[in-house]
Formats: C-alpha cells, sequence, structure tokens
C-alpha cells in the first residue's frame, strides 16, 4: 500500500509539473489550482489503471515482462521521435496536453504489443500459459500437492497452462517438511518434490507468486481471495475448502471428485475376481478391495482370506467418502490361494 500511495503522490505531482510549466500565466494564482486540479485527475487516472493491472502481474512471464519493457522502450522514443519531427516542423495548435494524450497512446500499444510478442515467444518446450491459450490460471493448495496426483493428472494433459503456488503454500509445505512428526514430515518432503516434478512437465507453467492477504489468517480463505482476484481456478482435494470456495462462487476442481468419476462401473449380478485381504466386521465377512481403492465387502467369505475369489455383486452403496460393494461368493469361482 505504501507503494502505491508514493505511486499516486508522484503522478499527482508529475500533472502539476506538465501543466504549471506548460502554462503561459505563471504568476495567475488560477494557474496554480488549475495544475493542482488536472494533477489530481492524471494521479486517479495512473492509480486506477496500476490497481486494474496489479492482478495480473502475477500472471507474467519473465519474457512477457522483457517483451513489455522493450515495447515501453520503442513507444518512448518513437514519441520523442515525433515530437522533434513536430518541433522541426514548426506545427501549429499542438498542445502540451495533446503530446501527452500521444505519449500515453503509444506507451499502452508498445507495452501490449510487446508483452502479447513476448508470451508468444515463451515456447521453450512449452505452450504459453496466458489466458487465452489455456483459460484461467490454476491454484493448488497444500492438500492436493502433498497428494502427488496432480503431477500425474498435468503429466497426460488434462491440465495446462499456468499453475499458481503462493508463497504462503510454500511456507506450509516448508513447516511440514521440518516438523517433529517423522509422517508430518515425509509428506511436506513429498510435497516439495512434487512441485520439482511438475516444473519439468510440458505444457505447464509453475509461478510461484508473493500474493497474501495479512488480513486474513486461514490458508483456505487465502486461497478463496487470490482465485477471486485473478479469476482463477483452485484445485484442491480437500471438501471443506471445496465448500467454502463454492460459497465464495470460486471454481475448484476437486481431484476426488475426479477419481470418483473415473472408476469403473459395477452393476448389481455382474461378476468380478477379488483377492480377500481380511476378515469382515460381521460374522464370517471378508473385504477386499478393487484397483482403485473401493472396498468390497464378500459375504461368507472368511475362510477365503488370502485367496483369490470370483464374486457375484448384490448392491453398491454410494456413500460421502465413496463407494462400498456388496457381495457374495460363487463356490465354483475360487481361482488361487495359499495355506489350504
Amino acid at each position: 500500500m505504501k507503494l502505491k500511495i508514493l505511486f499516486l503522490i508522484l503522478a499527482v505531482a508529475l500533472g502539476f509539473g506538465v501543466t504549471y510549466i506548460y502554462s503561459p500565466y505563471y504568476a495567475d494564482g488560477l494557474i496554480i489550482i488549475m495544475a493542482a486540479a488536472v494533477g489530481v485527475i492524471f494521479g486517479a487516472v495512473a492509480f486506477g489503471v496500476l490497481w486494474g493491472l496489479e492482478p495480473k502481474i502475477d500472471q507474467f512471464t519473465p519474457r512477457s515482462t522483457l517483451g513489455g519493457a522493450i515495447g515501453a522502450g520503442v513507444a518512448s522514443l518513437t514519441f520523442f521521435a515525433f515530437r522533434e519531427l513536430i518541433e522541426g516542423l514548426r506545427v501549429p495548435r499542438i498542445t502540451p496536453y495533446t503530446l501527452i494524450i500521444v505519449f500515453l497512446g503509444l506507451f499502452y500499444i508498445g507495452i501490449k504489443v510487446g508483452v502479447k510478442k513476448g508470451g508468444e515467444s515463451d515456447q521453450s518446450g512449452k505452450k504459453s500459459f496466458a489466458k487465452g491459450y489455456f483459460g484461467s490460471p490454476k491454484i493448488l493448495d497444500t492438500s492436493v500437492i502433498i497428494d502427488g496426483r496432480i503431477a500425474d493428472v498435468a503429466e497426460v494433459g488434462f491440465i495446462e497452462g499456468l499453475i499458481i503456488v503462493p508463497k504462503f503454500i510454500i511456507k506450509e509445505l516448508q513447516y511440514i517438511a521440518d516438523s517433529i512428526d517423522p509422517i508430518k514430515r515425509v509428506r511436506g518432503r513429498r510435497g516439495l518434490d512434487v512441485l520439482k516434478r511438475m516444473q519439468d512437465i510440458p505444457k505447464i507453467v509453475i509461478k510461484i507468486t508473493s500474493h497474501d492477504f495479512p488480513k486474513v489468517r486461514e490458508a483456505d480463505l487465502k486461497l478463496v481471495e487470490l482465485a477471486k482476484s485473478i479469476k482463477g481456478t483452485i484445485v484442491t482435494n480437500d471438501f471443506n475448502l471445496n465448500k467454502v470456495a463454492g460459497l465464495h462462487g470460486v471454481k475448484v476442481l476437486n481431484l476426488n471428485q475426479l477419481s470418483s468419476a473415473l472408476r469403473p462401473v459395477v452393476l448389481p449380478g455382474e461378476t468380478i475376481n477379488i483377492r480377500v485381504v481380511k476378515e469382515g466386521k460381521e460374522e464370517n465377512q471378508g473385504v477386499g478391495y478393487l484397483e482403485d481403492g473401493t472396498m468390497v465387502v464378500v459375504d461368507d467369505a472368511k475362510r477365503y482370506v488370502g485367496r483369490e475369489i470370483e464374486v457375484s455383486i448384490t448392491s453398491v452403496l454410494q456413500t460421502p467418502t465413496g463407494r462400498m460393494i456388496f457381495s457374495r461368493v460363487k463356490e465354483e469361482g475360487v481361482i488361487s490361494g495359499f495355506g489350504g
């Protein structure tokens, strides 16, 4: 905020100075008032432009930024050449305000073209992350980074473009990685390894941003505020964050929901092969799992623990945490096993 106030002061001073210096009535107090008014208007416009551009700054790659700087330089040289030409030809009725308008117009066009061309040239094995190519930027939360499946999804091309990781999320990962709890420490280091892995994936750009919201204490709410400010999409597997973001009108991609949607469909009456890995809660029950982790409860299968059998599906129960499949043994369906 201090930087914004300084920028506003400089913009007002510039507007005042240009108006006062180029005025032919230096002794007239009215000119000072006019110069002050123009300075305030100029400062307000410049501040508004800065405020509108700030949320987009973190979406610029180094090449886009360099392109913008080159564009601004070319625009400035073009303006000075134009001014020298006008002064040399002594064209009448060219006021200082006309020159200011010409300069701002050239400056805007130069930056816009420079940023666009810089983004288009950012092709070092990856496409540009610009919003026009891949839609809104994706913002990762701590849980989805530690989970690790986001890297697999990105590798097969289901996620492309700009991936944003705020510094407060990196800080949270580092805190977990330095924990005295060995389980937490492993999870934190896994998350950092996942980010490192994702930096080498084509068609995505990992951008570490310094966006923060000091008045907001919870990391989840900071993510929501960031998504609102840059019109981004949160990627998570956290059920509560999913709900909070939905209440704020923020788009969410939930990897758990994606995983559930991709699970193979099984219907009552179908038969599947399953390895019974342990006893169930009820008498004589056995429990096995599909490749995607779905629990399969098998009636009268206690004696088949450690063996692969063929079962017939009797019902499928959808729960808030996933699916449960209930089945019964097809006696002639014992495939393999050990110990009896």
